[in-house]
């Protein structure tokens, strides 16, 4: 996701990330890596398990891409790492 951020933006598409480790460990994994877009700390998996990443029994969340529009509506939403392909693809 860090390498195709020109394309999301050239689609005006904000991306971020959500997992529930502590903001103080996005900080530092955000700056180990060149995160150019926000971590979000969901200690509280809250997000998570509205969105389905979630997975009882298993020690962290599913990597889940989700595409929402500007109407709050769902536009993709994939399991995995699909690429800005795959993603970007729905807004054609």
């Amino acid at each position: 996701m860090r390498d195709e951020q020109p394309r999301y933006r050239e689609q005006r598409v904000q991306t971020f990330g959500v997992n529930h480790a502590d903001v103080a460990s996005h900080e530092r994994y955000s700056a180990k890596f060149r995160f150019d877009f926000p971590l979000l700390s969901d200690p509280a998996r809250a997000v998570a398990q509205a969105y389905r990443a979630w997975v009882p029994g298993w020690r962290g969340t599913q990597r889940t891409v989700y595409l929402i529009g500007t109407d709050g509506r769902v536009a993709f939403a994939r399991r995995g790492m699909p690429g800005a392909d795959q993603i970007l693809r729905v807004l054609d």
